[in-house]
């Protein structure tokens, strides 16, 4: 099965792709791990993405795409995958479905996570990472990793203001898919501000069709 994950950033997509990942066998593809990798790496990609990603704007259709397309030609994909984190616009959206049509594949089903913006806000800004062992944690955990004892860290996009300018953009490029894949029938929307554990019930009936 191929699977979309659509919400705004901090809806807890990565959190539910990760739990597929783990039920279900599926390939997580997720477009800001991508582009982090490749800024961190300093390829020529994601030294301009950088400059998107700092200031909240989305990165342009045609990295984007061509990120994607590599990816989807992956062996490893064939089994089904989720998409978390595109498409992003309508237009990468057919973009998508014509790489896809490529491939003889299509989308089996598009989860809409909704949360609310000010939740978000609060989620994102107090989310840290290590640099050392690249875990992902809260404010809440102090200072230091509890794992490998490195200095936590704040991603330059996880500033309010950026976080505010980020679901302001989503709100004016993103949510837009929200109609393009109702109209394709394959829509689900969820109340991603439940626990995790309530909401990926949902995702589970929703992926087995129940």
């Amino acid at each position: 099965m191929n699977v979309i994950l659509l919400g705004a950033p901090g809806s807890g997509k990565g959190t539910q792709a990760a739990k597929l990942v783990d039920t279900y066998a599926m390939v997580h593809i997720s477009t800001g791990d991508m582009l982090r990798a490749a800024v961190s790496a300093g390829t020529t990609l994601g030294v301009e993405a950088k400059k998107y990603m700092d200031s909240g704007e989305l990165v342009p259709d045609k990295m984007i795409i061509d990120l994607i397309k590599d990816r989807l030609g992956k062996d490893d994909t064939g089994g089904g995958f989720i998409l978390d984190g595109f498409p992003r616009s309508t237009s990468q959206a057919i973009a998508l479905d014509e790489q896809l049509a490529e491939l003889s594949r299509s989308i089996d089903v598009a989860i809409a996570i909704d949360i609310d913006p000010e939740t978000i806000v609060k989620r994102i800004c107090s989310r840290r990472f290590c640099p050392a062992c690249g875990r992902t944690t809260t404010a809440s955990e102090g200072d230091t990793c509890i794992i490998c004892g490195c200095k936590l860290e704040a991603r330059a996009d996880d500033k309010e203001e950026v976080v505010r300018k980020r679901l302001e953009v989503y709100e004016q490029s993103t949510a837009p898919l929200i109609d393009y894949y109702r109209g394709k029938g394959i829509l689900h929307s969820i109340d991603g501000d439940r626990p995790v554990d309530t909401v990926w019930a949902d995702v589970q009936k929703i992926v087995s069709g129940n």
